[in-house]
């Protein structure tokens, strides 16, 4: 499986690395950004808060959250993943409120045996409740350097992006009574914890404690976003990213959507890659799948 995965999107992988070398890298500083919220001194800021590792051993995962809430924007982040045997693991990367009926958007890379590929699971919660997962394989090893992983959040959609290459589009679909996440202010989180009831082949391969501690690494946050405070907010944007297009006039993240471009490689990825998508899961749903999957826009 794991060499046919590599070899089959070798065309999308050299396609992703030519559109994310147009990427600027945030010049900001960790210790600026956000808190360690959690671990035991597990999670660390080095090299003058350009750098940031999370660990978890037998004991305790760790954490970070950002120190600012914000609403809307577009948020990306270098991460290198836990190398080698990191069955069990599981690295989350997301957006959320607080209180029971939060909101959330989701990033979260499953652990593996080594040599097989990442799962990428994502998901959105609105108003509490998310059962809407999509999961798919990386194209590249993304323990043996950093790749930049982005949520563009704005009031017509969700984006999740890979080195740029869009994979997951959420739509606003509030007009047929689907929630959408526009009314609570989210911190971004990412921690680094134990999961081996469920993360790697459903729990059935478990967390190899000789290979402790698992490490994972960040750097580079950008966010251009709407920075929440005291019940209103204040924005900054910047031009569209190549294979994200907006509106016309607009010119930045608050309307973006996919080009052309974005679209066919969306389309690629999707067909080669996902391993599950909840608006499939007639056993799942076996009275229909959700409401915002009939509009045969969750592509």
């Amino acid at each position: 499986m794991a060499t046919y995965i590599y070899h089959r999107m070798s065309e999308l992988f050299l396609l992703s690395l030519f559109v994310s070398s147009f990427m600027v890298a945030s010049a900001g500083t960790f210790d600026e950004d956000f808190d360690m919220s959690w671990g035991d001194h597990r999670g660390k800021m080095l090299d003058k808060g350009k750098l940031l590792t999370l660990s978890l051993d037998r004991i305790s995962g760790s954490g970070f959250q950002s120190k600012r809430e914000y609403l809307f924007g577009r948020m990306d982040m270098q991460l290198k993943l836990v190398s080698g045997d990191s069955a069990g693991t599981v690295t989350a990367y997301y957006l959320s409120s607080e209180g029971n009926n939060h909101d959330e958007i989701d990033f979260e890379f499953l652990g593996n045996l080594s040599g097989e590929p990442y799962i990428v699971h994502t998901n959105v919660y609105t108003q509490g409740k998310g059962d809407r997962e999509q999961q798919f394989y990386l194209w590249f090893d993304p323990t043996k350097d950093f790749h930049t992983y982005s949520f563009v959040w704005n009031p017509h959609r969700i984006i999740f992006l890979v080195d740029n290459t869009p994979i997951r589009v959420f739509y606003n679909e509030e007009s047929i009574g689907v929630p959408f996440p526009n009314s609570q202010p989210m911190k971004l989180y990412s921690s680094l914890w134990n999961a081996d009831q469920w993360a790697t082949r459903g729990g059935l391969v478990k967390t190899d404690w000789s290979k402790a501690p698992f490490t994972a690494c960040y750097r580079n946050f950008n966010a251009n976003a709407c920075v929440w405070s005291r019940g209103s907010s204040s924005c900054a944007s910047t031009p569209s990213t190549s294979g994200v297009s907006s509106t016309p006039g607009s010119g930045d993240w608050q309307t973006q959507g996919l080009d052309a471009n974005g679209r066919r490689r969306l389309r690629w990825v999707q067909k080669y890659f996902m391993i599950y998508n909840y608006c499939s899961d007639f056993k799942r749903f076996p009275q229909g799948c959700p409401r915002e999957c009939r509009r045969g826009r969750f592509l």
